[in-house]
């Protein structure tokens, strides 16, 4: 839910502004900035490969809607708000374009014939206090 991301996106601002002001220890490796690993089943890693599949299915010629069925990798980086950087299986689903549907509702397709799996990056830039999002990166194959 929106409130928890904003929490989280709070915390993680206030432990960027504190980590950039402090020192860090000479034996660090870790800048700030610099992007760091997240959970694949964080609900703000996952929010963003929707957003990256949004983008894809946007600029495909496919008939069919795709979806996320595997987050592989997921870094974020605290840029001006977050940016993520994230490795996605994605699948055709039996939902077709022209239909609009929920994709949450889109069942993958079990015809063996009309199956297929892309690997993609998406870069993802969230800025939650603009209420804005912006996949500048989407690359599939």
């Amino acid at each position: 839910d929106f409130n928890h991301f904003r929490h989280l996106v709070c915390v993680a601002l206030t432990f960027y502004v504190v980590s950039a002001t402090s020192v860090p220890p000479p034996h660090s490796t870790m800048k700030p900035g610099s992007p760091v690993p997240m959970g694949t089943d964080n609900p703000g890693v996952r929010r963003a490969a929707r957003l990256g599949v949004y983008r894809y299915n946007n600029s495909s010629n496919d008939l069919f809607l795709f979806k996320e069925s595997q987050i592989k990798t997921a870094m974020v980086q605290i840029v001006r708000g977050l940016k993520y950087m994230l490795h996605v299986d994605i699948g055709r689903t039996v939902c077709e374009k022209r239909e609009r549907s929920n994709l949450d509702s889109c069942h993958f397709q079990k015809k063996k014939n009309l199956q297929q799996m892309l690997r993609c990056y998406f870069e993802v830039w969230i800025t939650p206090w603009l209420h804005t999002a912006y996949v500048p990166v989407a690359l599939c194959s």
